[in-house]
């Protein structure tokens, strides 16, 4: 099986970042003969000369595109225009030109962002286009979106072998606990920390606790990508999931229980919940390229939160 990667130049875009790290660390023991992971601050890959510094630098045979512009729902509704441009411009601007050079295989990385407000549980890839996104993440899930779109449309015009996959919420070590910008899990982790340690009586929780959500941990993510990269070549996109779904409400109360927190959970309900449900059809994955999670939700959250106090 690693006899694919034996002779293969692979650019990780978001190499650097919490996904792309473990993707590189897969890549490396899989025996990638170079792996590239490009720092935003070397390679502005939302401009075109960035995208092609970048190409002439490394000139190579696969490209995994990971690299995003992300947050959680406060970070989308302040930065709609930012999310939707840089997230078009570098995904757009990187399969144009990753097609022009003769670059072998594209993988772009989508999101669960991109499904309808209201998709029928378990989502299933071909409901990708019934209906408009949840509308504080719509730009940014749309923009990931159109990487689909152009993904097929060149497969079908130029025979260009681009996949892509919808993977849910990650988490897990080396995750972003910026407040500002972070998602569920490491926010609330960071909030009950801090409280247990402060001697707070509550933490504030945003909305009312009734969505759900699945949860992938990042290191069975980056597996599933490596896999799809090696396996699957068609057109369709994929879900990358757990099959795990968890209210926000028994979420938090399962993070407070296991960072210690005992003090009381207020929720905001001025605050927004986001999408009502969250959870994917996994059949597909298992099905083409063999991918099923592995790490249980309860060990993933250990884990993340063993991290988070070791290297804040």
């Amino acid at each position: 099986m690693n006899n694919f990667w034996n002779d293969k130049r692979v650019v990780v875009t978001g190499g650097a970042g919490f996904l792309g790290s473990f993707v590189c660390e897969k890549l490396k023991e899989r025996g990638a003969a170079e792996v590239y992971a490009p720092r935003s601050a070397d390679y502005d890959i939302v401009e075109i000369d960035g995208v092609n510094k970048l190409l002439d630098d490394t000139n190579p045979n696969l490209i995994i595109h990971l690299a995003a512009r992300v947050g959680g729902i406060g970070a989308n509704r302040e930065h709609p225009g930012d999310f939707f441009y840089a997230n078009l411009m570098m995904g757009v601007q990187l399969i144009h030109e990753a097609w022009k050079r003769g670059v072998d295989k594209f993988l772009a990385l989508g999101t669960i962002c991109a499904y309808p407000k209201f998709t029928p549980v378990p989502f299933k890839e071909d409901d990708l286009w019934n209906g408009y996104p949840e509308e504080t993440n719509a730009p940014y899930g749309l923009a990931k979106k159109m990487l689909l779109v152009q993904s097929q449309a060149y497969r079908q015009q130029y025979g260009f072998n681009s996949i892509y996959l919808l993977p849910v919420n990650l988490y897990g070590p080396r995750d972003n606990f910026d407040p500002n910008s972070s998602h569920v899990i490491p926010a609330l982790i960071k909030k009950c920390i801090e409280a247990k340690e402060s001697g707070a009586d509550h933490i504030e929780a945003w909305g009312d606790g009734s969505p759900t959500r699945e949860f992938l941990y990042v290191e069975d993510a980056a597996e599933g990508i490596v896999l799809a990269t090696e396996k699957y070549d068609k057109p369709e996109p994929v879900n990358l999931g757990s099959a795990f779904e968890i209210s926000i409400k028994d979420l938090t109360e399962t993070i407070a229980r296991l960072t210690g927190f005992e003090g009381e959970i207020r929720w905001d309900s001025s605050k927004p919940n986001g999408q009502p449900r969250r959870k994917l059809d996994v059949a597909l994955a298992e099905q083409e390229f063999g991918f099923k999670s592995t790490t249980s939700f309860e060990d993933g959250l250990k884990q993340t939160i063993e991290w988070y106090i070791a290297n804040r």
